[in-house]
């Protein structure tokens, strides 16, 4: 069962070396999850000895006032043999081997975090203590509980410390070690107030005595140890710290567990409690606990950091990936982007994402619709054809059938198609940058990277303009054309004017009777409704193959040229990432590497049921 606890221990180390203080709402925290004990008492209830004792090493600062302004999180590993020895999260490759040493980097430690003054802060100390004489255990060593602000210190620092102490003790996983000293009234004892508010039924909480062999004669502790005083679910456990003189003298703390073990056993109202008595009996006790506790978890925990790293993984995926240092990384990076910015934009356009179907309305609607709208046959009116003829004929009349007539009432028909045609142009580059857009909204990688959208954007629009321009000119010549060559086989079929009736010694206005201007109005009717037909057909392929198929083929071709040219600085200013954004994604990277860990630890960790 040591395993467990050794298993916590490990996450534990994990979640200070990844930054999971557990006081951090933006992330998830393992630390909160994982079962802890913190210890809880009034200033001078005798809360340093009672670790000290545990550890068996003098190794906590002392002095009057606050002494413990930072919580001290305390990691406990029995190893079978070698020298004891303690390292510091803050220094991970640095082993104390005296332990003078180790108070000294406790003061120096939390100096360095409030400063020279009597302030307390909530950022942990963590140390990690290696002996044989150690049960492997987790203990908070929390500031200790307060009723006056002494000099120096702000007001507030009395409910400070308390709210720092309630933050750690109210959440279920916390085991609470309550210390109150023996020879002041349990009422009125800091540690057991403050533990009934956040653990009313005494589910979680152990109560250790103190200083049992400084009560007044004609006194005991008995009804308090035996539970009678007041009751917990687990037994009070009472401890007998050594002296200040055993302090002055440097007596050892092996001696004092032997002296401790003595004392209850030949005290006449502790001799039936001596068994369950001495801080050696408490550390095995909590360390039995804890391991208990733990396994009870390990279900819940598993859960938890399996849900969580599906959480974080969903989340590292939205942000993206991290910037890479190099230029060749950066433009690996842009171009990777903008091909799927790129594959997106196609997939609107083959239909795979919605859109592109609105180019095939222009041509079955909105351009046929507007050929309609022309109406040739008001341009062919009597009046109108009337005068093209008269006018094409100029000083000498036509001698046999109004040719010049016939191309010019034709051409004047025709060239209104260039606007049908220009407009239809227009409608798919509205369509296509509509869809340059929606692509972009839909490419999360650009989100991340404002200018990059910004030029990709711009770069897209701009390639479609040149292939509208292309468009334009292609489509436009269709329609010229066909101006600048009429079907042979069309006139070919056209009567002469004697076999309509003409005749030729009339006079050139008599020539032109309402009859026969009619028949050439219809003839060229039905001339300019047959190219009119064969345009509805050819202007939406030259205006396909112009402006969509380019747009699938090159729509960034020459982003990429430009791309190319530039260096590692320009490329950077278009990866321009949001730096809260970057920090949230090293962040939960970190996060997820300890819950991986978490995870990889406890698969390796095999328990009994």
């Amino acid at each position: 069962m040591e395993n467990l606890i050794s298993l916590v221990n490990r996450l534990q180390r994990a979640c200070t070396a990844l930054g999971d203080h557990g006081d951090e709402s933006a992330l998830p925290t393992l630390w909160d999850a994982l079962p802890s004990i913190a210890v809880v008492g009034g200033q001078s209830s005798g809360k340093s000895s009672v670790l000290e004792s545990v550890v068996g090493k003098d190794f906590l600062p002392r002095g009057s006032g606050i002494v413990t302004r930072r919580p001290l999180v305390l990691q406990l590993h029995r190893i079978d043999e070698g020298r004891e020895y303690a390292e510091f999260g803050h220094l991970p490759r640095k082993k104390f081997t005296d332990f003078a040493a180790v108070r000294k980097e406790i003061s120096d430690e939390t100096d360095r975090e409030t400063g020279r003054s009597k302030q307390i802060s909530t950022v942990p100390i963590y140390l990690s203590i290696y002996s044989p004489n150690v049960v492997n255990l987790t203990l908070i060593d929390l500031p200790g509980l307060t009723k006056v602000a002494v000099d120096g210190q702000p007001e507030s620092i009395v409910m400070d410390i308390e709210n720092m102490v309630r933050s750690y003790i109210e959440k279920p996983n916390c085991i609470i070690l309550a210390i109150s000293p023996a020879n002041q009234d349990l009422a009125t004892s800091d540690a057991i107030k403050i533990s009934r508010e956040v653990d009313p039924k005494g589910e979680r909480t152990f109560g250790v005595l103190t200083k049992i062999d400084l009560m007044d004669k004609g006194t005991d502790a008995v009804d308090i140890l035996e539970g009678k005083a007041y009751k917990l679910q687990f037994p009070w456990i009472g401890v007998v710290n050594r002296s200040q003189q055993d302090i002055n003298k440097n007596v050892d703390m092996i001696a004092a567990r032997r002296r401790e073990r003595e004392y209850f056993a030949q005290t006449p109202e502790y001799k039936h409690l001596a068994h369950r008595m001495g801080s050696e009996h408490l550390g095995k006790v909590l360390s039995k606990h804890l391991e208990a506790v733990i396994k009870s978890r390990i279900p819940g925990l598993q859960s938890l950091i399996n849900k969580t790293i599906i959480e974080l993984e969903s989340e590292l995926s939205r942000l993206g990936k991290p910037i890479a240092t190099d230029a060749g990384g950066k433009l690996y990076m842009i171009m990777e982007i903008c091909r799927i910015f790129d594959g997106i934009f196609k997939e609107h356009l083959d239909g795979v994402r919605p859109g592109g179907d609105k180019i095939y309305n222009v041509f079955d609607n909105q351009l046929p619709a507007a050929l309609k709208r022309l109406q040739f046959d008001k341009h062919l009116a009597m009046e109108n054809v009337r005068k093209l003829i008269t006018e094409a004929d100029g000083y000498q009349p036509h001698l046999i059938a109004p040719e010049q007539g016939y191309r010019r009432l034709i051409e004047t028909a025709l060239i209104t198609i260039k606007g049908p045609a220009e407009a239809a142009v227009d409608a798919v580059h509205g369509i296509l940058k509509e869809l340059v857009h929606k692509s972009i909204s839909e490419t999360v990688e650009l989100k991340q990277y404002p200018s990059l959208r910004v030029e990709v954007g711009n770069a897209a629009v701009e390639s479609l303009d040149r292939m509208k321009e292309e468009s334009k000119k292609a489509t436009l010549q269709l329609v010229e054309m066909e101006n600048s060559y009429l079907t042979v086989d069309f006139f070919r079929k056209l009567p002469q004017d004697v076999e309509k009736g003409g005749n030729p010694t009339h006079s050139i206005f008599d020539r032109y009777n309402d009859s026969y201007l009619r028949r050439i109005g219809s003839t060229v009717l039905a001339y300019v409704n047959m190219v009119c037909g064969s345009l509805r057909n050819s202007i939406p392929k030259s205006i396909v193959y112009c402006q969509v198929r380019e747009a699938k083929r090159s729509l960034l071709d020459h982003f990429f040229a430009e791309l190319g040219k530039k260096e590692a600085k320009q490329l950077g200013k278009l990866l321009d990432e949001d730096p809260a954004i970057m920090q949230r994604r090293v962040s939960l990277a970190k996060r997820l590497e300890l819950y991986r860990a978490a995870q990889a630890e406890i698969d390796s960790v095999a328990w009994s049921k």
